[in-house]
């Protein structure tokens, strides 16, 4: 999944992959992002984890972050108002279009 988005969001974005919290917290630190898009489930930590400690982190605070989960279908997260935990949520099960349109969305 990982490299698919990798690819597919490349032709509007610039992406840096990341696959370890740990990882992606330096790496938000380095580059500062216009956004990070993260996974709920993740092998070392998870979404969660990474969220509060991204908001715990004055340098990287303001980085939108939008959930990107396989654990709720689109339909699950608008009964959630398209948010898990405070934040913007987009189901991996959703079409290509809407995980953009939820990037996009959360880049105005």
């Amino acid at each position: 999944m990982l490299a698919y988005l990798g690819i597919k969001l490349g032709r509007e974005f610039e992406v840096i992959p990341c696959d370890a919290a740990q990882k992606a917290l330096g790496l938000a630190r380095e580059h500062a992002p216009h956004l990070i898009l993260c996974d709920i489930d993740m092998p070392d930590t998870d979404g969660g984890d990474l969220s509060a400690a991204l908001f715990a982190d004055a340098g990287t605070r303001e980085i939108p972050l939008v959930f990107l989960t396989a654990l709720l279908t689109p339909e699950e997260l608008r009964g959630k108002n398209d948010q898990l935990a405070g934040r913007a949520a987009v189901s991996k099960h959703a079409p290509l279009e809407q995980i953009l349109a939820r990037i996009r969305s959360s880049l105005a």
